[in-house]
């Protein structure tokens, strides 16, 4: 695979990843675009873990938290801040685990992988973002964090297995709808992130394996570099901005975009 390629490909999966814009959807176009051929599961999934590692390392002392509370949650005992934390990521991430295998057993997530879709998507769940950003009270904050409102992230976010929705975009619109502040709601949907790009990637790894060789290991490793490094500007960007920005600006762009996909589908 060329090296021009896994760059392009590394570098659009770190900057859209945590940004309100659909990493998968833009993953899809780049193929369905440009005379390059699809990159393959493999380059997929080492791009993800490039942007695990991101998200790791810039919110490091609540993955600590979290996973230090691990073992308390896995005998039933959620009296720490280190278990509750854990706990509740686990209850977020329930729902997609379980509609992800849905859609993967029967196919259906084939189904939805069209330039028209994504261009739908961006601009409805676009506009979905703008209208929750700005008519949503900023009354809670994360330490508010709640079971009931872990399970309702959880459900938004299964929203994102329809390309072009944007996992980080459903869960913040989802946490802006419950009151949570802008840079809170960004945070709460970064966190479920971890768990999420964990649980897909381990079902995804087990299709990568099969076809894996020293040439490709090597391609997925410079992916993972480079999508790593893009993930992180990105993010900390993102979260610096939201000090004194709404999401409005990545609701323009979604919508442009998806405006020019559907042009594009239906000419």
């Amino acid at each position: 695979m060329a090296l021009f390629h896994i760059f392009l490909v590394a570098i659009l999966q770190g900057i859209t990843e945590f940004l309100p814009v659909s990493s998968s959807g833009h993953l899809i176009l780049l193929s369905k675009l440009t005379p390059l051929p699809d990159q393959g599961l493999a380059i997929d999934v080492a791009a993800h873990v490039g942007t695990l590692g991101a998200v790791i390392l810039y919110f490091w002392s609540d993955v600590k938290i979290a996973f230090g509370g691990l073992p308390r949650m896995l005998i039933g005992r959620v009296d720490t801040p280190g278990s509750r934390l854990a706990y509740l990521l686990t209850v977020a991430t329930i729902p997609v685990i379980v509609a992800g295998l849905i859609l993967k057993l029967t196919g259906l997530d084939e189904t939805f992988r069209s330039t028209a879709v994504i261009g739908w998507t961006m601009i409805l769940f676009g506009l979905l973002l703008y209208w929750m950003d700005q008519h949503s009270p900023q009354e809670k904050c994360e330490t508010d964090w709640s079971l009931k409102d872990a399970w309702r992230m959880g459900l938004w976010q299964t929203v994102a297995l329809i390309p072009g929705t944007s996992r980080s975009g459903i869960t913040i619109t989802g946490a802006r709808h419950l009151g949570y502040a802008r840079k809170d709601a960004a945070k709460l949907s970064m966190l479920m992130s971890i768990p999420t790009i964990l649980a897909s990637g381990a079902l995804l790894s087990l299709d990568v394996i099969k076809e894996a060789d020293m040439d490709l290991a090597c391609d997925a490793a410079i992916a993972a570099v480079f999508s790593f490094f893009a993930a992180l500007f990105a993010l900390a960007l993102m979260m610096r901005l939201l000090r004194s920005i709404s999401f409005t600006p990545y609701v323009i762009y979604r919508v442009l975009l998806g405006i020019a996909l559907l042009y594009f589908a239906y000419s």
